[in-house]
């Protein structure tokens, strides 16, 4: 699955790629507590009530509290997020970490790629995987999903992960508490939407990704940059025409796409202006909202997007608004 089934005269840029993401949790601590002995992460700063982290770099994850907020159901937002290693060997430290904690996951092949899922302690949903394209490839073309191992032999895509072959890649007696490698990144988001063609209509119309798969018997469909297999997943397994979250919603707060220069940013915000869509511009920074209310941040790399750290109020000063 590397080549899109939709391409269209204006595509994002293909060096495109998934950033920060912002959570809005009710216990900063348990969370940290989590992140950092779960998965690894570090903490990069901290103040009274929001965290980032990552793997040493650029923020991964900022965490704001808001204990006072509650997790509603049958809404959009967030389904999960991923963390991609840059090897099967960082992905088998991290199952292996999350084995000896007894930690609930579910070890997943997905043939090209190989993955675990689970959730944070607030229910946010959390995927772990390395790229297999040695093992085989993956489509949605004619409406399903479908895998095809190397030997050309047929897979749902959904095997249980052989763990005894991917511990192999770890050392003797490996220790499980490493830090998460320099190398660790966002892979990509995949979100509840309240329609997919109307959820197309923006990813795919607005913001240029190619569309690589789109399943409609399973109602999702996958949109990237640069003929990746998804850098945005969608579903409407909440319902189709699930509302918003309400105002006091947990979860999803806003992920970033970010893009490899400031003339990137500019061209996708000269079609959201010429789309009319509301937006916010921070510095070179821009915020918008999907149909289905996901916080987006558009930004650029030559930037930095560590930058993109939050003021105590959770957002950021806005200079600009265009109606």
């Amino acid at each position: 699955m590397d080549q899109p089934l939709t391409k269209k005269p204006f595509s994002i840029h293909p060096d495109t790629r998934i950033g920060t993401l912002a959570l809005l949790v009710a216990d900063l601590d348990g969370q940290l507590h989590f992140y950092r002995s779960a998965l690894n992460l570090q903490i990069h700063w901290q103040t009274e009530d929001q965290a980032g982290l990552g793997a040493g770099g650029a923020d991964l994850l900022q965490l704001t509290e808001k204990p006072s907020n509650q997790r509603y159901r049958r809404v959009t937002g967030l389904y999960h997020f991923a963390l991609l290693y840059p090897d099967r060997a960082g992905l088998a430290r991290a199952i292996a970490r999350l084995i000896s904690l007894r930690y609930p996951n579910a070890p997943t092949d997905h043939i090209m790629t190989k993955s675990t899922y689970l959730e944070d302690p607030e229910g946010n949903g959390i995927e772990l995987y390395a790229e297999s394209p040695e093992d085989g490839s993956w489509s949605m073309e004619g409406g399903t999903f479908d895998a095809v191992r190397a030997d050309g032999t047929w897979s749902d895509g959904r095997e249980p992960l052989d763990l005894e072959a991917l511990f192999q890649h770890l050392a003797p007696a490996e220790p499980l508490d490493r830090p998460a490698p320099p190398a660790l990144r966002i892979g990509h988001v995949h979100l509840h939407v309240r329609n997919l063609d109307e959820a197309l209509d923006f990813y795919h119309g607005l913001l240029g990704f190619d569309i690589m798969g789109l399943a409609r018997q399973v109602s999702a469909a996958f949109v990237s940059a640069g003929g990746y297999h998804h850098h945005i997943g969608l579903n409407t397994w909440q319902g189709e025409g699930a509302p918003p979250p309400p105002e006091d919603a947990l979860g999803l707060e806003y992920f970033t796409i970010l893009l490899p220069d400031q003339d990137a940013v500019d061209a996708i915000t000269a079609r959201i202006q010429a789309k009319g869509m509301e937006y916010e511009r921070d510095g070179g920074h821009i915020r918008l909202k999907d149909p289905s209310s996901h916080g987006i941040r558009l930004m650029s790399r030559s930037i930095g997007h560590e930058a993109g750290r939050r003021t105590s109020s959770g957002a950021s000063e806005v200079t600009s608004r265009r109606p």
